[in-house]
């Protein structure tokens, strides 16, 4: 009896771990197999996608729409209309390169390379985070593409990325390469979703949309990856998913749409954090150049508090003649990603490091601009991508196929960097040493390939600078200066 029922338990509790196993096993399959909406690695779900038959209808790029239909232009209101009733907001955004996504000259220069260069392919791929309503309504030709700014403006004109496109966005369905659902009439009629749960509209369908809140709707645009090598051009998104901010709470909303006291709509409720539209960046240089002269001043403002700058090591004493070696650190204090990100042919930042003596002789520097870009040394913060036989591409982007080195510096992190000169026996003391730190979105040789000599003067941004002068000391009777240590 006893060893019947010992039996029957043992039998029993067998198959009661057999099927749990068997329901483990099974829900794990499962998650495997579904989307994950926070899932970092989307290159199984692109797969998936890849596979279904229209499941990516505006290939390569990652949009869609509801059942996958090109939308039609009458779906979307002009920008203005918006302006109507949300007057501030949309004076806002009209300064920013959001709004000047698609008229940009730098994009649509080498947009124009890009086309030609893959005859077509990457067409859709760059062009749908530019202007997506462009995109998704079937405007895109490689000839609309390789068309000068002008000419597009008079025959083909297709909005950045404005109001109708970012408010129309109803789910995404990746991290990276446009991987948004644009559905203008959800409801059958204008729909908009947006960060309010309270918010009506006397013209449009009002929906909460809690992505809107979140960093991860930015990521569809501001994470990219190539689309046939799948090089991780871009990664702004991943860069702050990985960072302090991140772990506090602080999205990408937090710095690029800051809130402010005021109504968002004329006939709305004053709130406390309506959310500003500047979306300040850092390309000050087209901005100026589009005429943008205040939110140039503001890309200026927010480069100029991103960074720190301070000599982490100078020797007690100098004597003429001497090797020295000074290090110079360089802080991320306020960028919530990588710096610089995004654009890696043209993001760069540097150090322009100076001596100087007390005549104003200059006996050392690195960090000059030759040839319209950082000399050779320079001690320079950047992503370089490279091709199959590992050349570094500064303008074929197209042709990427790794990453060769990221030197960036990490949100909250810093870098050191050693500059090593000799001090001439001839020099007057005091000697000046002078770190600038300098940013520029891309360099001057890059926008006169692009655009033609003296087309665009690109600007030369000082995030920040340090100077410290030190002694000479004078040289002793018998002693060797080019012996004398520098410290440690």
């Amino acid at each position: 009896m006893a060893r019947s029922v010992r039996a029957h338990f043992t039998s029993t509790s067998a198959r009661l771990v057999a099927y749990s196993l068997v329901c483990l096993l099974a829900s794990h399959a499962a998650v495997a197999e579904a989307p994950q909406d926070d899932a970092k690695w989307l290159e199984p779900a692109r797969s998936r996608l890849m596979q279904e038959k229209g499941g990516l209808p505006f290939f390569p790029h990652r949009a869609n729409t509801p059942n996958n239909a090109v939308l039609s232009i009458k779906d979307f209101d002009d920008a203005q209309v918006c302006g109507a009733c949300h007057t501030e907001i949309y004076q806002q955004w009209r300064s920013s390169m959001m709004s000047h996504a698609w008229e940009d000259p730098i994009y649509r220069a080498l947009l124009r390379h890009a086309s030609q260069a893959t005859e077509g392919r990457v067409d859709n791929f760059c062009t749908g985070c530019h202007t997506p309503i462009g995109l998704t309504t079937g405007q895109i030709t490689s000839s609309v593409n390789r068309a000068s700014i002008e000419f597009t403006a008079e025959h083909n004109p297709m909005p950045g990325v404005d109001c109708e496109t970012c408010h129309n966005i109803s789910a995404r369905t990746g991290l990276d390469n446009g991987a948004y659902v644009l559905s203008p009439r959800a409801h059958g009629k204008p729909t908009k979703f947006g960060p309010r749960r309270d918010a009506v509209s006397p013209y449009h369908d009002t929906v909460y949309s809690g992505l809107h809140t979140r960093s991860d709707f930015c990521a569809t645009c501001h994470n990219v990856t190539h689309p046939f090598s799948s090089v991780a051009v871009e990664r702004t998104y991943d860069e702050w998913l990985e960072s302090p901010y991140s772990f506090n709470g602080e999205t990408c909303q937090s710095c690029h749409m800051p809130g402010f006291v005021g109504k968002a709509a004329m006939m709305g409720p004053e709130r406390d954090d309506v959310a500003s539209h500047w979306f300040s960046g850092a390309n000050a240089a087209v901005l100026e150049y589009l005429g943008q002269k205040e939110a140039a001043q503001r890309a200026r403002s927010s480069l100029r508090e991103a960074a720190q700058i301070e000599f982490f090591h100078v020797p007690d004493r100098i004597l003429p003649g001497q090797q020295v070696s000074v290090r110079v650190k360089v802080a991320n204090v306020g960028a919530g990603h990588k710096l610089p990100t995004g654009f890696p042919e043209g993001r760069e930042v540097w150090i322009d490091f100076h001596a100087v003596d007390a005549m104003g002789t200059e006996f050392y520097r690195l960090g000059a601009i030759k040839d319209g870009a950082t000399e050779p040394g320079t001690r320079n913060f950047k992503v370089h991508l490279g091709d199959k036989d590992g050349k570094e591409l500064d303008i074929e982007v197209w042709n990427a196929t790794q990453i060769l080195s990221d030197n960036r510096i990490l949100p909250k992190g810093y870098d050191i960097r050693e500059f090593s000169f000799q001090v001439p026996s001839t020099a007057v003391s005091p000697i000046t040493l002078t770190a600038e730190l300098n940013y520029w979105p891309f360099p001057q040789r890059l926008v006169d390939f692009l655009l033609g000599k003296d087309k665009l003067q690109v600007e030369i941004l000082q995030m920040a600078t340090i100077s410290q002068h030190v002694v000479l000391a004078p040289t002793e009777p018998g002693v060797a200066a080019a012996g004398v240590g520098s410290g440690p």
